[in-house]
């Protein structure tokens, strides 16, 4: 038995790119002369741009700040160092290479934009990925079901036979509600257990074995 297809996050499930995201956003705000609480930071991890650009404005005190400005400087920050080269998570790299040997599509559903997606695909690698949905090409992103639902549609398989893996609360409501099982790996935030839900501290000795289980 094999999932009908395996459904990829990226930023805190495949790499450990929350972190540069972090730095960005911390140079952000002291451009704008305030300061970025933890907090704030944390609420941003699986958002939509513009929902984190919100966050962002409202805890700087400027919830007024002109958002494209800021944005475009945050997406060539993050391109920047992006191109310097993304760290896998653990056992992420080994895992999808173990999907793709065993013939199972992959699509990669990031609430990132297509813009620095594209430069993250030369460290994952483009031909690892069946279908690619980024968070500028979806109506309403995560934690929307529509970016893992288009996914799958792209993908030509039921939804109900993937098997997605996240690392946010707002990925896993994301996938849920789309009806994929969903195996949760938690990066910057600590997730809850909840119903349907499979929780591992890393992607280290995952396999498509263990995949398929959680279709059971």
């Amino acid at each position: 038995m094999k999932p009908a297809a395996v459904l990829f996050d990226m930023d805190g499930t495949l790499v450990d790119s929350e972190r540069i995201w972090g730095i960005a956003l911390t140079e952000l705000a002291a451009r704008a002369g305030g300061t970025l609480s933890e907090s704030a930071r944390l609420a941003m991890v699986g958002t939509s741009s513009a929902d984190s650009m919100r966050i962002f404005r409202d805890d700087i005190g400027q919830p007024d700040r002109p958002e494209a400005p800021d944005l475009a400087w945050l997406t060539a920050r993050v391109r920047d160092m992006f191109a310097d080269g993304l760290v896998w998570r653990p056992g992420a790299m080994e895992l999808l290479l173990a999907v793709r040997a065993a013939g199972i599509p992959t699509a990669l559903v990031t609430s990132t934009g297509r813009e620095l997606v594209e430069v993250a695909l030369k460290t994952l690698g483009v031909e690892n990925f069946d279908v690619v949905v980024c968070g500028d090409e979806v109506k309403r992103p995560k934690p929307d079901p529509e970016p893992y639902r288009t996914a799958a549609d792209l993908l030509g398989v039921p939804i109900g036979s993937c098997v997605a893996i996240e690392d946010s609360h707002s990925g896993v409501t994301s996938a849920r509600a789309a009806g994929a099982a969903v195996l949760a790996v938690p990066a910057e935030l600590e997730l809850e257990p909840v119903d349907g839900v499979h929780l591992r501290t890393t992607l280290t000795g995952v396999d498509p074995l263990f995949l398929a289980a959680l279709l059971v």
